[in-house]
């Protein structure tokens, strides 16, 4: 539990970026955070750090106020480049096809200045999501709550301190979210809140429910037999 209250303002969000011009026009909400409107207090941090899109996501997001980052690609480097580029006491990683609930702070800043949890996320729903779709958020969010183990389109926030001593994300070439929480899973609770971000079906739409989900499974039963990184991620983006 942090001594020093945490505000709204204290909260740094870091979004990484690699040719997503189609999600930037969902922003809305982003943007009224970015000016404190959608919060009635002082606005967050907003870090966009692009991996080298080839598209116009960097310009679009500066031509609507967004800071925007650059450095090499690759999810876990550039999360930590913006953790180290941010301002806040509190980090929040956001993935950029995922939205926060509309009182997201609220509840966030509760857990970080009245529970003892290192860090937490947010339960997932996914767009226009069916039977199928609604069933993986089912399975994803029992998994967050009772392994302590959400994944990235979670929206996962920790104290900016706490991320420091965890030496941040690590650089693989996938599930850095994976082995991140792992480690801060050894060093206190991962509380997943009620409120719930919503993701984009895009994935699942593009290869299907079912074989986008098996290849999830495989890709973590890969990791736990120690499968090279490299290998996983070949499988996972094929």
């Amino acid at each position: 539990m942090t001594s020093t209250h945490l505000q709204t303002s204290d909260i740094s969000i870091i979004i990484p970026t690699l040719n997503e011009e189609s999600q930037i026009g969902n922003w809305q909400r982003l943007r009224s955070l970015a000016v404190g409107h959608d919060t009635g207090a002082l606005p967050c941090e907003i870090i966009i750090v692009d991996g080298g899109s080839s598209d116009q996501t960097v310009s679009l997001a500066r031509s609507q106020g967004f800071r925007v980052e650059s450095c090499r690609p690759g999810r876990g480097t550039q999360l930590n480049h913006g953790a180290k580029l941010a301002s806040g006491k509190v980090l929040l990683f956001l993935h950029a096809d995922t939205e926060l609930p509309a009182d997201f702070a609220k509840p966030l800043l509760h857990c970080l200045n009245n529970t003892p949890a290192i860090a937490g996320a947010f339960s997932l729903t996914i767009e226009d999501a069916g039977l199928l779709l609604q069933a993986v958020c089912l399975g994803a969010n029992l998994r967050s709550r009772l392994l302590q183990l959400p994944y990235g389109d979670q929206a996962i926030f920790i104290r900016r301190d706490d991320f420091l001593q965890l030496d941040g994300f690590p650089e693989a070439p996938i599930m850095e979210d994976f082995i991140f929480i792992r480690m801060a899973r050894q060093k206190g609770r991962i509380t997943t809140l009620p409120q719930k971000v919503t993701t984009s079906a895009r994935r699942w739409q593009r290869l299907g429910i079912i074989r986008t989900t098996l290849i999830n499974q495989f890709v973590i039963l890969g990791f736990c037999a120690r499968v090279p990184l490299q290998k996983l991620a070949s499988l996972y983006r094929r």
